[in-house]
């Protein structure tokens, strides 16, 4: 019966005193590292991670795993016949545990008999408690798959079979996430189809799953590449586009002609591209945006009701970086405008003794000098080059230039001068700053370094006058009869509270909330990705959303697929397909000719598993109301500000429309770690260095690392 429901047991000794035999003796992944694997593919890496991973998941110690394998060994080598010479003792021989045919047998008879298949709908037995185990799926690589990927996905798979063997539904499928600029780049080099290479490389990666023996459903495998996945994926952008959620503006990116495509923040290093070196320019562009920002609170909120880890919630937190404070405006000295910053700390604002502005902010031009426009051109076009990190970069040598310009502090009545600095992004808040050089680390380097004023108005509590001092404490020459405004001996928050109600009562101001989060550059100018299903009427700018019944909008085949070196996609060159005639109004209409990032595909993949060959809805909603949340969710930290913000996103946007009756789409999520190269094991020897169960009397430990 065991072996049936797809476990081992009957070939292996049974280990007597081991109350994890069931769970761990039985279990195909466990035995191999202890023995093939140390010489396999994976080298003597699995062991160690998969007790890591089992100890992070709650499960019984790893440690029963080993004494069970150690001991079928043992029990096995006494068992096995042995020739000796007359004169000798018998010594047998430690038995080879013969993996390969053992393997090939179950995986065959699993393979044939569809052991781990999922039951659908009308099958499916909804009075049995579930458990949805899911991996984050692999990207195809040509390389094939390393060592991390079973690192994680033998830990789930342990876990599914462990509950499947409790009484539970058990949800644990596979697929790849398929589209994206690594494929495009390997295809670009080798003059290779990126859906042939695609295609290969996803037939490879599922060999190599399917040999390691995982419990995967594979009649729900899934490839973002598929015309019959994209469909839906493009069905939810259209949602966000009716929406108002998915928009067009024209906002700074990082822009690689080399490449043909805009890079992230973290894409760059020293104005260069990662990939290749090539150079990488600041450049306004229109691109096509999600207002993610629309769900910041929700997405702070709910992360209270998630299994995740700390740090995992700490770094989405500090992602979505939410902050209270005042948009506060500084009416300019010569004509009707208002330079308009946000700050979190109000009490300070007597202390603002200049300004500063980003180089891209629109009210540059108009409050230059004309005898300082040469030197702030110069260093705008120096600014363009680097990326927002390197801007932004804590230990850098402040730079700027002076405007020529002036604002009036509304508190004092005085004229601060602004300034154009690389350290202040047009893409936070409003792209300036009020710069309070006493009490902001950043702002005093910046006046040391041009010799600008600097005004003490919050005295420490200790009665410490080393600036800067960023802390809070009493409020000290604050005061100005003229505009009505005391803070003199107010403590910080006193302060902050007085200022906050005399903007509103001058309009000088307003309470405000602000956040980090940035809405989502959503658009790529390459070719292997998902088509945007978005069209616009000849000789018009206007957007509109393609049917949802002619759904999917096919990534048309071209043997160019080779980056054009503009703002815009190699799509662009297919001209009978960019530019189209209805056949029911005969209105003539072009295609957008940008594609979607990777991230796109991967936002909804796990809805998908529920039934994929639904052909009518994105996903059933009783099966959604069955199987979601996801019970485990199993993959690397390094994704806990990407994917994991962009699904929940898209969730919330999905659970808003009613698609999904869930908030959340994972409610436990376990990141694995990094396999970084060196492993230590523990084997025990008798003092005749025959390898032995630690239980053994005379077991000695022999520890040991490899890589």
């Amino acid at each position: 019966m065991l072996e049936r429901a797809g476990m081992l047991r009957s070939d292996l000794t049974s280990c007597s005193g081991c109350p994890d035999h069931h769970l761990f003796a039985s279990r195909r992944t466990l035995v191999r590292p202890y023995a093939s694997l140390r010489t396999g593919p994976f080298g003597r890496c699995l062991p160690a991670t998969t007790e890591r991973m089992l100890r992070s998941l709650g499960a019984r110690r790893h440690r029963a795993a080993s004494r069970c394998v150690q001991s079928y060994v043992v029990r096995a080598a006494a068992a096995a016949p042995a020739k000796a010479e007359p004169s000798q003792a018998v010594t047998p021989k430690p038995a080879v545990y013969p993996f390969t045919e053992i393997e090939q047998k179950w995986q065959r008879y699993w393979r044939e008999s569809r052991t781990f298949k999922t039951p659908d709908l009308g099958q499916l037995d909804t009075s049995k408690p579930k458990f949805y185990a899911l991996d984050m799926f692999p990207y195809p690589s040509g390389a094939g798959l390393h060592v991390g990927h079973p690192e994680g996905y033998t830990a789930t798979d342990i876990i599914a079979r462990y509950k499947r063997m409790k009484g539970c539904n058990v949800l644990h499928p596979i697929g790849f996430d398929a589209f994206g600029l690594p494929a495009e780049q390997y295809a670009l080099q080798t003059g290779t189809h990126p859906a042939v290479t695609t295609a290969r490389n996803i037939s490879r990666f599922r060999e190599q799953l399917q040999s390691l023996g995982f419990s995967y459903d594979w009649d729900r495998e899934l490839s973002t590449t598929d015309p019959e996945y994209y469909r839906w994926t493009q069905w939810i952008f259209v949602q966000l586009f009716k929406r108002g959620l998915a928009y067009q503006a024209e906002v700074p990116v990082n822009w690689c002609p080399e490449l043909g495509t805009v890079l992230s923040n973290e894409e760059v290093i020293d104005g260069k591209s990662e990939r290749g070196s090539h150079p990488v320019i600041r450049q306004p562009m229109k691109q096509w945006m999600l207002r993610i920002t629309a769900y910041a609170d929700r997405l702070l909120e709910d992360l209270e009701d998630l299994d995740w880890a700390p740090s995992i919630k700490d770094m989405q937190r500090n992602w979505i970086g939410r902050s209270e404070g005042a948009l506060i405006r500084f009416p300019f000295s010569s004509g009707e405008q208002s330079l308009e910053v946000f700050t979190t700390r109000p009490d300070t604002l007597f202390g603002a003794t200049y300004m500063v502005i980003a180089p891209e902010h629109p009210l540059l031009d108009a409050l230059t000098t004309p005898q300082q426009r040469e030197a702030v051109q110069a260093y705008v076009a120096e600014a363009t080059s680097k990326s927002d990190l390197q801007r932004t970069e804590l230990q850098k040598q402040k730079t700027g230039v002076s405007t020529g310009g002036s604002a009036m502090n509304p508190a004092t009545g005085a004229e601060v001068p602004v300034w154009v600095a690389d350290y202040v992004l047009g893409s936070y808040g409003s792209g300036a700053i009020m710069a309070v050089p006493a009490h902001d680390t950043r702002d005093y380097e910046f006046a040391q370094t041009f010799g600008l004023p600097v005004q003490q108005v919050v005295e420490a509590a200790d009665g410490n006058t080393e600036l800067p001092f960023p802390g809070t404490g009493r409020a000290v020459q604050s005061s100005n009869p003229s505009s009505g405004l005391d803070l003199n001996g107010l403590g910080t928050q006193d302060a902050r509270e007085r200022v906050l109600t005399w903007l509103e009562q001058q309009s000088h101001g307003e309470r405000q909330t602000n956040y980090k989060l940035r809405d989502w550059l959503f658009a790529r100018q390459r070719y292997w990705g998902e088509p945007f299903p978005i069209v616009y009427p000849e000789g018009s700018e206007e957007a509109q959303a393609v049917e949802e019944s002619s759904l999917p909008l096919l990534l048309p085949e071209t043997a160019d697929f080779k980056p054009t070196g503009q703002p815009d996609s190699p799509l662009a060159n297919i001209t009978d397909w960019v530019h189209f005639t209805d056949q029911r109004t005969g209105q003539r209409f072009r295609r957008e000719t940008l594609t979607m990032p990777q991230w796109a595909g991967s936002c909804w993949y796990y809805l998908r598993y529920l039934q994929p060959w639904n052909h009518n809805r994105i996903v059933d909603e009783q099966l959604e109301k069955y199987w979601m949340p996801v019970d485990l969710y199993v993959g690397g930290a390094e994704h806990a500000v990407l994917h994991l913000l962009y699904a929940r996103f898209w969730h919330k946007v999905l659970y808003d429309i009613g698609v999904v009756t869930t908030k959340e789409p994972f409610q436990r999520l376990v990141s694995q770690g990094m396999i970084l190269g060196e492993v230590e094991y523990t084997a025990f020897q008798d003092s005749q260095q025959n390898w032995v169960d630690e239980s053994h009397p005379d077991a000695k430990p022999i520890r040991y690392t490899s890589c």
